[in-house]
């Protein structure tokens, strides 16, 4: 939800989500940060459709 919103909204790019997924995995672990590259995944690649 919050990827989404902060790419649709044009706050962050994708290089910018990556960052702050990389630095949260140290907090979170290593399983939990894969899952959320996943899913960040999924919604980087519906933005990356809609921009053309």
């Amino acid at each position: 939800m919050h990827v989404r919103t902060t790419l649709f909204e044009g706050e962050l790019e994708p290089e910018d989500i990556k960052e702050i997924l990389m630095q949260s995995a140290i907090y979170c672990g290593v399983p939990a940060a894969n899952t959320a590259f996943k899913e960040a995944a999924q919604t980087v690649a519906e933005y990356e459709k809609s921009k053309g």
